[in-house]
């Protein structure tokens, strides 16, 4: 799974050595992998999950039965233990599946007034940054992780993760935040960063780091879902994507593949429509270099 990121990093200029050491990979498999690198029940695999996928498309009610009944009938031949473990990893699910309901909690008073108010774009990064908290179990215990997203190219511009929901998480997410952009050579001075009403957003050390960057806090109403519902689809997307798919025997292991997700899958891989079928790296590269040009 984290071989491809190794590549993809090697090809920004990071060495495979660092890489590798930071992943906790041993070089040489690495190597072999690249000379190899998809094997004979992948490919099998591969053409499995097309068909479950193909079927799932004809009929989105279908269950992992159905769903394997057709896939066989498609010529690609596996037990339902097979179609479920597919299923599950790729998240196929049926739509005639009950949504798990959570409870909810009484939300503060706003320190901040809403200054997106539902507009979730701009014309240029670090206008208008997104941000908010998920929460998964593993077999540790729970991990939390805080993101911030920029709304003009989607890009996830930081994030934390730990074993505590506390107003650390969401300062040590702005934090990152601000120091990629400067790294970067980017100004966040003047950027509105909005955000639901809990407890971590509207503690006083997370006013402080505003302040200190020279940001404008913003919050939404309560019980009003929408007032956020840009960052709340990317949650969506995490959840489909990394937390559902099986359970995780350690944070450490879970907060990895959130973190490999994000760098690969979501910013390198994912075309978004949104962006005329760009990633988000791309879509911000674009709007950067006709920045510069225009200037």
């Amino acid at each position: 799974m984290m071989y491809p990121l190794v590549g993809e990093l090697a090809e920004d200029g990071i060495p495979v050595t660092v890489a590798c050491r930071v992943l906790k990979l041993a070089r040489q498999p690495y190597y072999r992998w690249r000379e190899n690198p998809v094997t004979e029940a992948e490919w099998i695999q591969a053409h499995r999950i097309n068909a479950l996928h193909d079927a799932h498309g004809e009929d989105p009610t279908f269950g992992y039965r159905f769903l394997a009944h057709e896939a066989r009938k498609a010529g690609w031949r596996m037990s339902r233990r097979t179609a479920w473990s597919l299923c599950s990893q790729t998240g196929i699910l049926s739509l005639a599946q009950r949504r798990r309901r959570g409870k909810g909690k009484k939300a503060g008073p706003p320190v901040f007034d809403d200054h997106v108010q539902r507009i979730f774009s701009a014309d240029a990064p670090n206008r208008v940054w997104l941000t908010d908290i998920t929460e998964h179990p593993t077999a540790e215990g729970k991990l939390y992780c805080c993101a911030i997203k920029d709304v003009c190219g989607n890009r996830i511009v930081g994030y934390s993760i730990s074993d505590r929901m506390t107003s650390k998480l969401a300062v040590d997410a702005l934090n990152n935040a601000v120091v990629r952009r400067r790294l970067e050579g980017q100004d966040v001075a003047g950027c509105i960063l909005h955000a639901d009403r809990g407890s971590q957003f509207r503690s006083s050390k997370m006013a402080h780091a505003l302040n200190r960057h020279g940001m404008v806090g913003s919050m939404g109403r309560v019980g009003a879902a929408g007032d956020n519902a840009a960052m709340e689809s990317f949650w969506s997307l995490v959840q489909t994507n990394v937390l559902n798919q099986r359970r995780w025997a350690s944070r450490q292991e879970l907060r990895l593949a959130i973190v490999v997700w994000i760098e690969r899958k979501y910013h390198r891989q994912r075309p978004q429509d949104s962006l005329g079928g760009l990633t988000p790296v791309e879509y911000e590269n674009k709007i950067t270099t006709s920045a510069a040009a225009a200037a």
